[in-house]
């Protein structure tokens, strides 16, 4: 996949995770691109973990496991910062 699908991907992951976990209005555009992105390896790290497949490409499995990833990654952060 071009590099400019993966940020479109990462934007739109990282932009449902901040829905989810209701960080929207304290992220801005590049920071949600980051989150998701990021959130698609840790998903798919997850994943692989638990024998299952990971992000393989632009599809509705891989969104869900990069959404799962992101949200897994906002929580890390929140904790952190307490």
């Amino acid at each position: 996949m071009g590099i400019i699908l993966w940020i479109i991907f990462g934007a739109l992951a990282g932009w449902a995770a901040s829905l989810v976990m209701k960080t929207d209005a304290k992220q801005g555009l590049m920071l949600d691109i980051i989150v998701g992105i990021v959130g698609a390896v840790i998903g798919g790290w997850l994943m692989n973990a638990i024998g299952e497949n990971g992000v393989g490409g632009f599809n509705f499995y891989s969104f869900l496991v990069a959404l799962l990833g992101a949200c897994a990654l906002i929580a890390i952060v929140r904790a952190l910062r307490r």
